[in-house]
């Protein structure tokens, strides 16, 4: 299973995201990890 790596390097993403940037595009980079993670989850890529 691909799910623990990708978990792991999604929550680090997110927490330099939300570390660094503000606002709006706080808010899109989330939405680009949460959706780059659950493609790798799901489409197994």
């Amino acid at each position: 299973m691909e799910l623990v790596p990708t978990l792991i390097v999604a929550v680090i993403a997110i927490a330099i995201a939300w570390k660094f940037l503000k606002g709006a595009l706080k808010t899109l980079a989330l939405l680009a990890i949460l959706l780059v993670a659950a493609l790798f989850v799901l489409g197994g890529l």
